[in-house]
């Protein structure tokens, strides 16, 4: 809402700093790539209060400071939790008689956004100036309104009648924690929700960028009206509690179309629900936008202009193997191909791909859709994965009589997949012959960028580092890959990044992830020593005479260059 000129402006005008010190803070946020607003907040030179007061008065509009005020719910309500959360705007009182709304903004200008709340509540909106920890505090509220109305339930955990489940599902306070519930995991990037009973109230955490934060603590007695809504929503059925349960629905707008696959299990303290949220309309990545290295990226794109072979994606759940695979499939499907894909689920419907969903309760496995597919003419095949000997066999023969075959495998790295399939009975001249590339990741949490700053390595932190690995190849990797210059010696001068944690990353100082990747190529050299069942040691060793670059090292790389941190790397590497 505020340049970089008027900021300078205010901060002259109200003496915070001189015309001789703001240069050096300009140059110093620019260094620690942080915004002038935050860098002098951070510093101290200015209450966060005191800024933003001169910010309003800088733009004759009042300011408010949220930090200790408690809004009536039912001012704080005329705005949905997700919109209050996307435009950093609340509602903090209603003036009836005058027909005025008054809303707190961190943005004066968001004028379409303020002409929608004049049309949705018929009140003229007065425009409020406060500060990012003002209204992120009061966007907590919303919880606290939520969990308020939810005492109110009369829900017993014995209650097993289907009419009288159905009809506590239907309530108004289930149905708007739920709906608010789903709303904010979109809005915040969750990936999953887990809903989790436990002995005196239940839990929801929502899974961001891999990890697990505990997001609310609700009534126990709620808990049996959450689960019926649910089930309600996906179809199961409401009075079955000791056998789990599975299903999906979806949740439509103008915007959006999420689905969420539903899992329901029984625990000790009542029935445990873990939903996946897929983004239907989210748009798939290109190559670039994995992140892979030059090399690695070049190695992709010549093996997917391969006519036939196989491409296997490696790595652990949640590693981000379906988005590399989604993405290459983006880029084969042309109007010349047919593509048939067999999976467990589909998570994204691509248009003029035949996606399969397998379903093993009437026998209709990856393994007999496989074999149905070989008789649908195809160019290209994505196995969801390769889970058993007849499904890997299939695949090979597939790949082998002319047909290219996208699949992942559950593996730590790229060397690894291959005693894999030799595990599932493939021959070693077979996987040899078919395996064009296999492609190793990881995903890592992105630095937050509105509150990154550089470092360098104490020496409490470099000589931990060198204790799990060799920081002298690192830094040969380094000069190799042109990320430092040939003058570099001391790894301790290297300069790394970290986020401090603000209130756009939920004070975690992450926001969004990025894969690390190592890309095996499987040349004539390395396919000789496969079919000849070589050690893995000669095999690791024909590898990095290829150059393949390790995992680890492709981390250090967007570690150096501020992308992620070099604890990030270790987390999900030496696992």
């Amino acid at each position: 809402m505020i340049s970089q000129k008027q900021l300078e402006e205010v901060l002259l005008k109200n003496k915070f700093v001189n015309k001789e010190t703001l240069p050096n803070f300009i140059k110093d946020a620019k260094e620690v790539k942080q915004s002038l607003v935050d860098y002098i907040v951070s510093k101290k030179i200015v209450t966060e209060i005191s800024l933003y007061e001169c910010i309003a008065d800088y733009f004759s509009i009042p300011f408010i400071n949220l930090e200790k005020k408690i809004i009536n719910k039912d001012f704080l309500l005329l705005l949905p939790e997700t919109t209050a959360q996307e435009h950093k705007a609340i509602v903090f009182d209603v003036n009836e008689k005058e027909k005025e709304i008054y809303i707190a903004t961190l943005n004066n200008d968001d004028l379409e956004f303020f002409e929608s709340v004049e049309k949705k509540t018929s009140l003229k909106p007065i425009i409020y100036l406060a500060t990012p920890d003002g209204i992120a505090k009061i966007l907590k509220q919303y919880h606290k309104k939520l969990k308020t109305a939810l005492e109110n339930i009369g829900a017993k955990d014995e209650l097993t009648d289907t009419t009288d489940l159905r009809k506590l599902s239907a309530e108004l306070p289930i149905v708007r924690v739920v709906d608010t519930m789903l709303e904010q995991a979109f809005f915040e990037g969750a990936s999953d929700v887990h809903i989790e009973p436990e002995e005196k109230q239940t839990l929801v955490r929502y899974r961001i960028d891999g990890l697990l934060s505990n997001i609310m603590t609700l009534p126990k007695k709620a808990h049996t009206a959450l689960v019926a809504r649910i089930k309600v929503l996906a179809n199961l059925k409401v009075d079955e509690h000791r056998l789990p349960q599975d299903g999906r629905f979806k949740i439509v707008n103008k915007k959006t179309k999420i689905s969420l696959r539903v899992s329901i299990i029984p625990a000790s303290y009542g029935e445990k629900i873990v939903m996946r949220l897929l983004n239907e309309t989210a748009k798939v990545l290109t190559l670039e936008q994995l992140g892979l290295q030059p090399k690695s990226l070049q190695l992709v794109k010549q093996n997917i202009k391969k006519p036939h072979g196989m491409i296997l994606v490696t790595g652990p759940t949640g590693s981000g193997k379906t988005t590399t695979l989604y993405t290459l499939l983006n880029i084969l499907n042309v109007p010349k191909v047919n593509i048939s894909t067999i999976e467990d689920p589909i998570e994204y419907h691509i248009e003029h791909v035949n996606q399969s969903q397998v379903n093993p309760k009437i026998g209709y496995t990856f393994a007999s859709g496989l074999r149905a597919f070989l008789r649908q003419d195809p160019d290209i095949i994505m196995v969801g994965e390769i889970r058993d000997n007849e499904t890997a066999g299939i695949s090979i023969h597939a790949a082998l009589t002319g047909h290219l075959v996208l699949s992942t495998l559950h593996t730590n790295d790229a060397l690894t997949a291959l005693p894999r399939l030799l595990e599932m009975d493939v021959e070693s001249f077979l996987i040899s012959s078919t395996t064009n590339l296999i492609i190793a990741q990881r995903l890592v949490r992105k630095i937050c960028p509105d509150c990154v700053y550089s470092y360098y390595l104490e020496r409490k932190e470099l000589e931990q580092l060198k204790s799990l690995m060799n920081t002298e190849r690192v830094m040969e990797m380094f000069k190799k890959e042109k990320i430092i210059s040939a003058k570099e010696k001391s790894f301790e001068r290297l300069l790394f990044y970290k986020g401090k944690g603000c209130s756009q990353c939920g004070k975690s100082g992450y926001k969004g992830r990025i894969g690390i990747y190592e890309t095996l190529d499987i040349t004539p050299a390395l396919a000789k020593l496969i079919s000849q069942n070589a050690p893995e040691d000669q095999l690791r060793e024909q590898a990095d005479k290829q150059g393949m670059m390790p995992m680890i090292e492709d981390g250090f790389i967007k570690a150096k260059n501020g992308m992620t941190t070099l604890e990030e790397v270790l987390r999900v590497t030496k696992e």
